[in-house]
């Protein structure tokens, strides 16, 4: 019977962990508490009512099967009872703490960014803004390219006369066509009376002739204005435009370089603390920044103003060519010399019916 206790107070001196495996718990005092019960019940062993209370102590003591920790004696209260999925490493959560701070640490990090680019934004604007204020007034100086803007003044009226061109032949156009559709509408009625009127079939038939003559002269010559239309619609509303883009950006950036100038000018006119020789060290950095953007523009403009000018002598050269001629082999009946400046320029027909759309793309 000795033996029996001892080896029963030796299973329960095994300590249990959450998990069910071998471990120590630092909290787990009842297991020495039952050791040492154990032991003063040995004594007793002999007699058989010390036998009966060591058989109910057994009972009565912790399954260790059971996930539950006894902190008072045995067969107490339930009070003492702590589950023992309660009890928990410090390291259970490591991974799931340590996910959330860094999701926490990239959104702090993308808010500190989001701040920093609008707060950079606000002064910038305050700057340009108060330049310009001070420029409109006349407080404040500004930097002057005379040549360069001479050229810019120059490229937006040649833009502004280009742009009438455009509109006068988009009219021309219409008008034409117009009228090219009543001359087919009065061939065909022409040769309908020719049909039905056999006392001036011969005049209604020479009638349809000459309409159908010029109806098909007009198409042709329709297809040289609309080559020059679409001709100067890209030279104005591309290759000009992406140069006025151009100079839109270099004149922002000459009142932003402008702006930090005017800027590190007044903060070299006052004291000079440390405080204030921080600031201006800041400040001339962002002039130096500023000043090679602008200068950086104003190179592109400057080259994309040389390549537009010669584009723009270049395509109107052309242009100008085909319209004239295109213009007075029409009006002199020579239809033969209103084809062949039709394929000087490479300009190919559209065939009748070509602009309507299928019956597929009707549906």
């Amino acid at each position: 019977m000795t033996d029996n206790v001892m080896s029963k107070a030796a299973t329960m001196e095994i300590p249990i962990n959450s998990n069910g495996g071998t471990g120590a718990l630092a909290e787990d005092d009842s297991l020495e508490q039952a050791a040492k019960l154990q032991w003063s019940l040995d004594e007793k062993v002999g007699s058989s009512r010390g036998t009966r209370d060591l058989q109910q102590v057994m009972v009565s003591g912790p399954n260790l099967n059971e996930t539950s920790i006894v902190s008072g004696g045995y067969g107490g209260t339930a009070e003492g009872i702590i589950p023992t999925g309660s009890v928990k490493g410090p390291n259970m959560n490591h991974s799931t703490s340590s996910s959330s701070m860094t999701a926490e640490e990239e959104t702090r990090g993308v808010a500190v960014e989001k701040y920093e680019a609008v707060k950079k934004w606000g002064l910038n604007t305050y700057k340009c803004t108060k330049q310009m204020i001070s420029e409109r007034f006349g407080r404040g100086s500004r930097t002057v390219d005379l040549e360069l803007e001479a050229q810019i003044d120059v490229l937006r009226d040649t833009k502004r006369k280009y742009e009438n061109v455009l509109r006068l032949a988009k009219a021309l156009t219409n008008h034409f066509y117009n009228m090219v559709q009543t001359q087919h509408a009065l061939g065909d009625t022409f040769a309908d009376l020719s049909q039905k009127s056999p006392e001036l079939r011969d005049e209604f038939g020479y009638n349809a002739e000459t309409q159908k003559l010029l109806c098909k002269n007009g198409e042709t010559l329709l297809g040289a204005i609309n080559f020059f239309v679409s001709s100067i619609n890209t030279l104005v509303n591309k290759t000009m435009e992406d140069t006025l883009m151009t100079i839109r950006m270099y004149e922002n950036a000459r009142l932003e370089f402008d702006a930090y100038r005017s800027d590190l000018e007044e903060l070299s006119l006052g004291p000079r603390d440390a405080v204030t020789m921080a600031r201006i060290e800041a400040a001339q950095e962002q002039f130096e920044v500023h000043k090679e953007k602008y200068e950086r523009l104003r190179s592109d403009v400057t080259i994309k103003l040389k390549f537009l000018e010669e584009n723009k002598v270049k395509v109107m050269h052309k242009q100008l060519l085909l319209f004239h001629n295109a213009i007075s082999a029409y009006f002199a009946g020579n239809q033969q010399q209103l084809e062949e400046t039709l394929k000087q320029f490479s300009i190919k027909l559209k065939p009748p019916g070509a602009d309507k759309p299928s019956w597929l793309e009707e549906q």
